[in-house]
């Protein structure tokens, strides 16, 4: 018989449940029964209890099953509970309730309240059973022996940088022994944390209720008053439930109550169960009846659902705090079960708007929170607010309960940085077979979250490590989780079928193999053989083969079904992983036990390469689940070093060797490269030498579509970055490198968070040893020093301050060179306030405008990339063309007439998008369609039906009438050989003049079908190279100075003074964009003119010279002659430079290996420039001469 459900309008309810107690007299008039609260403070509301006669948690003794051995908990995983109580449906969906009510609940401290009298009724005639009482468990004292001193053993034999630690800025983790003493970390609670204030209005509200109750008429009228009573009396809620509920929702809520009693009284367990599910707009209440230390996956899910509507989204204005208690008896009829509350409350601060670096905790605190918290509870979250204000991950400490084996667990993090953590602990601390008493979420108005979790081992604690070794990593394992809250395998996790960093191992492999297994192997490049390149049909068609192959082959979801299957093979390849990454070098002076990790590996078979390939083989089913479970064998080759097991980490990071990419696909061969993982991004860091400068991006997607088109490409996007940069910096001493960062689906609002775990993750890997008290290595594979050269780009150009601050305050000597394009202050050239990237790009115009002998007041020029941007301002601010389309972020602006210059000038200095062009100032031809317009009609009488696509492809369309497209804006590959065609009208190309601002804007093959029918087409390599020319050069002084010289000459001032020297600097560094701009353009239109060859092809053409002769010249013994090197280095280092720090101590600061690329890059770049990309034998010969001359 399905149990019924009642609904109080905005919060349905669902219910299995015991009998109803028997109705007292109805007297309301006495005095209610005094209360206590209980718990650790977190908020404005908790939930109090009866102080009870006896206490069910140990008396602190260590009990017998301490002796247990280690095999005993090693075995096998807990097992989970996965058989959740029925549960009865509203019919709407909005929410749910199934209850079995219970007698007792725990305070908190794991005491428990004596339930009421049992009392007995019917209905109708007949009688209902009565209310079961709680069981109390067993009392777990016994032998007081401490746990048996384990020793661990040394992995020797693994490679690794001598002294390496993790550093410990972005995480706090507390370590007894180490950097505290354990006497200040044992809390002497000698009573609750807390204390509520008492609702006066109490009583008065009961009997409020009671009449409420009677009149709806669905309770029978002598159990109105005993019901009433109950919920009142028996199940200890807080007075604050009772001062923020009205009546009439606390009526509904008892009928809904007594509803399911009688439901359950029909089925034929009579089993107590209690499902509650009360949502309001400013609080929440949720009841469950629930297995300890068991994560139920088929369950109500009510702390996901707290996660994603209350805890996830608190930010400053909105916030929601959290109460969680478990009952410290069992119930009677179901003894495995305990019920469990949660309560939920909106926050209502003392000062709403504190900065983000305030830690007082009476101006940061919850109001209700400070008025109810104790002296002690306040120190406590206080030295946890301040800690955690000053660091950029999570803080993490452990307190002892005194007299108990309790252990109080305190996790504080930044909102929103930590998705779904609260549910996942829960998981976490399962696994390890170990339960809570209470729990709280605390919100602080500075934008911090403190979660205080109370945890006991369970009775049957045997096979479960003990308490006192399980509490140290699941510590090391909370940031683990931090980093990915709820992976792609959460539910074998749950389960216990995979232990947390197998599931964290499985979904970094996931994302690994979205990326590289949808290759296009060796039957692609047998069919590049067989046709002909130069035949455009023919690469169109490898070209629409290509994007099939890649896209359609393995989708992400595909991928995901098919790791799922084989939860063993994944153990078994992680332990391949964790043989070679994860190190235990305490030895004999250990203070810890031997985790549950690290006796999995040790138990556990690591086989060889033949074996595990064979074992592969023979468990999969087909030939495509082959394909990915052998990429983890590709995966666990390819990592070089990584921060999976540092303790302190915001994100894993991954070095990769990147000798496994197939060369026919990737020809260059890259020298570096990061994977870099969180719950909010997926990131890579590519660079094509040692020395290799370029900009980080984040990669935005309006949709789940874009997103899904986004996250296949990522990788060969970044490569094609990477790639595009390299051939860029043929004028500068570093190669090239680029990081793209690709926010999660669900995290678009996410970037600046993103951006720091990425940046600091990667620190993890490069930075040495400076962690006191946390001593666990860095296995390092690839043993050699390295040094990462950032800058801005797409998304990122507010962000990089941080970077530098952030370098700094982690100790990295290179921290003045980190990261170009910063803040004046901190002694960057911003690009965009100086234009720098848009000098280059102008080189080239105004070299075709020479060449030409245009006017350029009489050229109509397209611009995507609008007056919001770096390029696009700049472009606007720098030209004097007559302007008759711009498309950028917010739609399309059109004039045939001629936008008003005077217009763009104001939009362009503001930086402001074209939707805030005057539209009165367009002429009757002109027109704007904004990107969510529809249904626009223009001035020729064309309808447009969707503002969105045609921004996206207005560039392409037919009959504009355009002289001049400067992309200075747009996604890689907005044209290319599938869309050209749209360009081209009777072989010759519509627009006559294509400058490639933005990156790979075009795709190769597109750019010669361009130029092949007309197109004088500059491409990006070459044009966009300002940006990389001005960071380049602001590099080499953060190099040349010592950190004394480097503040007084290259940083602004607080009050806004520049230095001298850095206004000087700023117009040599702008001067040799321009010349080095000149010089390129000049020896490709030569070339063209001599050869015929494509410039696109030219451009690459000179840069693969450059960059080969460069690096042959590094090796040769040219380096050896101190006159000529000093003699070249006075040629190409800045003249301000020499003149203010001097050549000897320039050649002193610089890096050896930096100076020598100096060297090589000057000598190679002016040689092809002067002679070609294919001089005679005799031309660098006279080439050298000339400069001998000079020594």
């Amino acid at each position: 018989m399905a149990p019924s459900a009642m609904s109080d309008g905005d919060a349905s309810l669902q219910i299995s449940v015991t009998e109803p107690p028997a109705p007292p007299k109805r007297d309301t008039s006495q005095q209610m029964p005094a209360t206590e609260p209980s718990g650790e403070p977190n908020g404005d509301n908790s939930l109090h209890v009866s102080k009870p006669e006896h206490s069910a948690i140990p008396n602190g003794n260590a009990s017998q099953h301490e002796k247990a051995s280690i095999s005993s908990y090693t075995e096998e995983p807990p097992q989970v509970f996965t058989n959740p109580p029925l549960a009865i449906s509203n019919g709407d969906g909005a929410s749910l309730l199934s209850l079995k009510t219970p007698s007792n609940i725990s305070n908190g401290d794991g005491l428990a309240q004596k339930s009421t009298t049992e009392r007995s009724a019917n209905i109708n005639g007949n009688s209902l059973p009565r209310l079961p009482s709680m069981e109390a468990p067993a009392s777990s004292s016994g032998d007081s022996s401490p746990p048996l001193p384990l020793h661990n053993k040394l992995l020797d034999h693994v490679v690794r940088t001598p002294g390496r630690q993790p550093s410990p800025q972005p995480t706090h983790l507390g370590v007894p022994g180490a950097s505290h003493s354990n006497n200040s970390r044992i809390l002497h609670e000698t009573g609750p944390g807390y204390v509520a204030p008492k609702f006066e209005g109490k009583e008065q509200q009961m009997e409020d209720v009671i009449d409420i109750v009677e009149e709806k008429g669905f309770l029978p009228t002598e159990f109105a008053v005993s019901e009433t009573d109950w919920f009142y009396n028996s199940l200890s809620i807080d007075d604050t439930y009772f001062q923020t509920e009205t009546a009439e929702a606390i009526a509904n809520n008892i009928l809904s109550l007594y509803a399911a009693k009688v439901a359950a009284y029909s089925r034929g367990d009579k089993k107590t169960e209690v499902r509650l599910d009360k949502e309001a707009a400013d609080h929440a209440v949720y009841i469950d009846t629930s297995q300890p230390g068991i994560s139920v996956i088929d369950g109500p899910g009510y702390e996901r659902r707290i996660d994603e509507k209350y805890i996830n989204v608190s930010t400053h204005d909105k916030s929601y705090r959290v109460e969680s208690f478990r009952s410290a008896n069992a119930l009677l009829d179901n003894k495995d079960q305990q019920l469990r509350c949660y309560f939920v409350y909106q926050c209502h601060f003392a000062n709403p708007n504190p900065g983000r670096d305030t830690t007082d905790i009476e101006q940061v605190g919850e109001k209700r929170f400070l008025q109810k918290a104790t002296k002690n509870t306040k120190e406590v979250y206080q030295g946890i607010l301040t800690n955690a204000v000053a660091r950029t991950g999570p803080v993490i400490e452990m307190f002892e309960i005194e007299g108990s084996r309790e252990k109080r667990l305190v996790v504080a993090y930044r909102q929103r940085s930590a998705m779904g953590i609260f549910s996942a602990l829960s998981d976490l601390y399962h696994y390890y077979g170990l339960t809570s008493s209470r729990k709280y979420v605390e919100q602080f108005s500075n934008g911090i979250t403190i979660m205080s979790i109370y945890l006991k081992p369970l009775p049957t604690e045997g096979r479960y490590p003990p308490i006192e070794a399980s509490i140290h990593q699941i510590m090391k394992e909370v940031s683990l989780l931090y980093c990915v809250p709820q992976n792609k395998f959460q539910s074998h996790f749950a389960s216990g079928r995979l232990s947390l960093q197998e599931s964290i191992y499985a979904h970094c492999v996931w994302i690994f193999v979205q990326q590289f297994l949808n290759r296009l192997g060796s039957e692609y490049t047998s069919l590049t053989a067989v046709l002909d390149p130069n035949n455009s049909n023919h690469v169109e068609i490898l070209s629409r083969i290509k994007r099939r192959l890649r896209n359609e082959t393995f989708t992400a979801d595909y991928i995901l079904e098919i790791i799922n299957k084989y939860p063993d093979l994944i153990r078994t390849l992680y332990l391949t992983f964790a043989n070679t990454h994860y190190v235990q070098v305490r030895g004999d002076m250990d203070d810890f036990l031997p985790t549950l990790s690290y006796l999995r590996i040790k138990a556990g078979p690591v086989l060889d390469e033949s074996r595990m390939t064979e074992m592969i083989s023979s468990a999969v089913a087909n030939e495509h689940d082959e394909m990915v479970m052998m990429s983890f064998r590709i995966f666990n080759s390819a990592v070089l070093k990584t921060n999976f097991y540092t303790p302190t980490k915001v994100a894993l990071s991954f070095r990769l060797n990147p000798s496994f990419l197939p060369e026919n696909e990737y020809p260059q061969p890259l020298y570096g490269m990061f994977l870099i993982i969180s719950s909010e991004f997926r990131g890579f860091h590519l660079r094509f030498r040692d020395i290799a400068r370029g900009g980080i991006r984040i990669v935005k997607s309006r949709n789940k579509e874009a997103y899904s088109i986004n996250a296949r490409s990522q990788f060969d996007e970044n490569y094609n970055l990477a790639n595009t940069q390299q051939r860029k910096n043929k004028d500068i001493p570093e190669g090239g490198s680029k990081g793209v960062i690709l926010l999660d689906v669900n995290h678009q609002d996410k970037a600046r968070v993103a951006f720091e775990k990425y940046i600091d993750s990667i620190l993890d890997l490069l930075l040495p040893p400076t962690s006191p008290g946390i001593k666990d290595p860095i296995v390092d594979l690839h043993g050699q020093e390295e040094i990462l050269f950032m800058g801005p780009d797409e998304n990122t150009a507010d962000l990089v301050d941080w970077a530098t601050e952030h370098a700094r305050s982690r100790g990295a000597p290179w921290w003045k060179s980190f990261f170009t394009g910063k803040s004046p202050k901190l002694g960057g050239i911003p690009h965009d306030a100086y234009g720098m990237t848009t000098l280059s790009v102008r080189e080239y115009v105004l070299g075709i405008y020479r060449k030409l002998n245009l006017d350029p007041s009489k050229v109509r020029k397209l611009q995507t990339g609008g007056p919001d941007g770096d390029l696009g301002s700049n472009e606007i601010l720098l030209g004097n063309e007559k302007y008759t389309a711009i498309v950028d972020g917010s739609g399309v602006l059109v004039d045939p007439e001629g936008l008003d210059h005077d217009e763009l000038l104001r939009l362009a200095k503001s930086r402001l998008m074209i939707s805030h062009f005057e539209t009165k100032k367009l002429s009757s031809f002109g027109y704007r369609v904004l990107v969510d317009d529809s249904n626009v009609t223009l001035p020729s009488g064309e309808t447009i039906n969707n503002g969105t696509s045609f921004r996206n492809t207005f560039h392409l369309r037919d009959g504009r009438p355009f002289d001049l497209f400067v992309p200075c804006g747009g996604r890689p590959e907005s044209i290319d050989l599938s869309t050209v065609s749209k360009l081209i009208v009777d072989g010759k190309c519509v627009i006559p003049y294509i400058v490639e601002g933005a990156n790979l804007f075009i795709t190769q093959d597109a750019k010669l079908r361009l130029e092949k029918a007309g197109c004088i087409l500059f491409k990006d390599a070459s044009a966009n190279k300002g940006g990389v020319t001005s960071s380049s050069l602001e590099v080499l002084a953060s190099l040349s100075f010592d950190d004394a010289g480097f503040i007084e000459n290259m940083c602004v001032g607080a009050d806004g003074t520049v230095p001298e020297f850095y206004k000087a600097y700023v117009k040599q560094v702008q001067e040799t964009i321009r010349r080095n701009a000149y010089l390129e353009f000049e020896a490709i239109w030569r070339e063209h003119k001599e050869t015929g060859i494509p410039r696109s092809t030219l451009s690459d053409t000179l840069s693969i010279a450059i960059t080969k002769l460069d690096e042959e010249l590094q090796k040769t013994s040219l380096w050896n002659d101190v006159g000529l090197r000093k003699s070249v280095f006075e040629d190409a280092l800045p003249e301000l430079l020499l003149k203010q720090v001097g050549l000897e101590r320039i050649m002193e600061r610089v890096p050896d290996n930096y100076l020598r690329a100096i060297f090589g890059s000057y000598l190679a770049s002016r040689f092809v420039y002067e002679y070609g990309s294919a001089p005679s034998q005799f031309a660098f010969f006279d080439f050298m001469s000339k400069r001998m001359a000079k020594v």
